[in-house]
């Protein structure tokens, strides 16, 4: 089993809580949305590779300005080193700005459902709609409400097995997709940076992550 990859959302500007936790992940997520202002000066501050990410209010974030700001931001992110743009698939104009992103980094095209977990078949649907826009990875979140949610994203995973994949659940029913996620070919999972910094619903703090995967490890 390949060693599991972690990506720690940054959530504000605590550039110190930040420095704690890098040498335990593989990349780190530049909310830009919830960062604010400040995010450009966290972003040259960082030594692992970084994904950048402008969440609006539709996809569950908080970005407040106009659309061409938000995806503005995002190509300045490109110029600033970002390893790779999250863009979200209802993104407008996606055939324009994906090619702008691949020019320098990776394109990380995302979906999130926040009301359920769609039927496998549409979730397969979004996966192809993802690859057709040129996405490097595909990235699909949906919400969980049973135990069963959790098993039908990540069968997306093994759907997929030729494409870069992050697929699980939010919410605490989905936890349990979000720890299996890269233990079963997911590209990686993401983690907070400490309590009460969480990006999304259920995600798991990086040092109670990294124990999961340890005692995983231990019990080969």
């Amino acid at each position: 089993m390949n060693r599991p990859r972690i990506c720690a959302a940054i959530v504000n500007d605590n550039l110190e809580a930040v420095k704690a936790i890098e040498p335990m992940v593989d990349l780190l997520e530049v909310r830009i949305d919830l960062i604010g202002d400040g995010w450009q000066e966290i972003a040259g501050q960082l030594e692992k590779p970084w994904i950048a990410c402008n969440r609006c209010a539709d996809e569950g974030g908080n970005w407040a300005g106009s659309e061409a700001a938000r995806v503005e931001e995002l190509l300045k992110a490109v110029g600033l080193g970002a390893a790779i743009i999250d863009i979200e698939l209802s993104t407008e104009k996606l055939g324009e700005i994906i090619p702008a992103i691949k020019q320098s980094a990776e394109c990380l095209v995302s979906f999130h459902a926040f009301q359920g977990t769609p039927e496998l078949t549409t979730m397969r649907d979004i996966v192809r709609s993802e690859m057709d826009a040129g996405a490097d990875i595909c990235k699909v979140v949906t919400t969980a409400h049973s135990f069963g949610d959790n098993l039908a994203v990540l069968q997306l995973i093994g759907d997929f097995p030729q494409t870069r994949m992050v697929a699980f659940a939010m919410g605490l029913p989905g936890m349990t997709s979000r720890v299996l996620c890269p233990l079963l070919g997911g590209d990686f999972t993401y983690a907070s940076t400490e309590e009460g910094s969480e990006s999304a619903p259920g995600q798991l703090k990086i040092t109670d992550l990294r124990k999961v995967y340890g005692m995983l490890e231990n019990d080969k």
